[in-house]
């Protein structure tokens, strides 16, 4: 007499798929706080080292009303930071994230991308190259809300 093989197996492979499956679901679902679930998933598994820092601010009180002009506090700023990123040679990633209403000479979207190529040519003023300096603007949906832009400079991972 022989005995049948358990199938046990299926179950836990099953229950691992199904756990990998909502990690990657729930890792996909928090994109727009990237910083905040890495920082998490780090801690999880014991990382010691720490998330890279962020310049981030909501731009419309850094630009003039309904213009993707720099104020001259901003525009010092970012001058500076970089003056500092081209002496350390770090080369810096200026992010935009949301966008704001559009103004009568530029569309929202117009406005976003103008908004942080004004911050990205700052950086070069104070003397970073444009070889050093990676734009970001994520894809946006026309149907998406206008809930504010926040434009961020980080320093580019290696």
């Amino acid at each position: 007499m022989r005995a049948e093989p358990s199938q046990r197996w299926i179950l836990s492979f099953a229950d691992l798929s199904l756990l990998l499956l909502c990690f990657f679901v729930l890792l996909q679902a928090q994109t727009a706080n990237k910083d905040r679930v890495t920082a998490g998933i780090r801690a999880a598994f014991g990382g010691k080292g720490e998330a890279r820092p962020a310049d981030a601010f909501r731009a419309a009180p850094l630009f003039e009303g309904g213009e993707a002009i720099l104020t001259a506090s901003a525009r010092a700023h970012y001058m500076r930071m970089g003056a500092e990123a081209a002496a350390k040679k770090t080369p810096l990633i200026v992010a935009s994230q949301g966008r704001d209403g559009g103004s009568a000479r530029l569309d929202a979207w117009e406005m976003s991308a103008a908004r942080t190529t004004a911050v990205a040519r700052a950086l070069r003023a104070g003397g970073l190259p444009d070889a050093m300096i990676e734009v970001s603007i994520p894809p946006m949906r026309a149907d998406d809300p206008v809930k504010g832009q926040t434009i961020s400079v980080r320093p580019q991972s290696k």
